[in-house]
């Protein structure tokens, strides 16, 4: 991976003002962790928390929900990546109906947001708090 340098700067609700520089061989999950960190102190935390105690881990949309904040937090995705990622992750065969059924719940509670294109639907990780990077 090429050596990059990342410096993201924001502001909470508060006024106060944050600045993180991320220096050297940045991957994906590096970044992701510091989003979430950033998630956290603009209050975020609750919102995961709700989540976590919504969707139990040992549940499928439990399950699924968890793929989707560790793999897709951050782009779109289709049913058939999450499909791919879950069968790989759980070693465990899921419908694709079963998978389309979840993606359109977690849509509903406003978690997920589903955009029409022209070979189906891509969905999206959906951010309480917007944070300027």
């Amino acid at each position: 991976m090429a050596q990059r340098r990342i410096k993201i700067q924001f502001n909470d609700s508060e006024g106060v003002k944050y600045t993180v520089s991320l220096d050297g061989n940045t991957s994906k999950e590096k970044i992701l962790k510091i989003i979430n960190l950033l998630d956290i102190i603009e209050g975020d935390k609750a919102k995961d928390e709700t989540t976590l105690t919504t969707f139990s881990k040992e549940t499928s949309i439990g399950k699924i929900y968890g793929l989707i904040e560790n793999k897709f937090s951050l782009g779109y995705f289709t049913s058939n990546h999450l499909l791919e990622a879950y069968e790989d992750e759980f070693n465990i065969p899921i419908k694709l109906s079963t998978i389309s059924t979840y993606l359109s719940r977690l849509e509903q509670k406003q978690l997920l947001s589903r955009q029409r294109t022209s070979s189906g639907w891509t969905y999206k990780k959906v951010k309480v708090n917007s944070i300027n990077v």
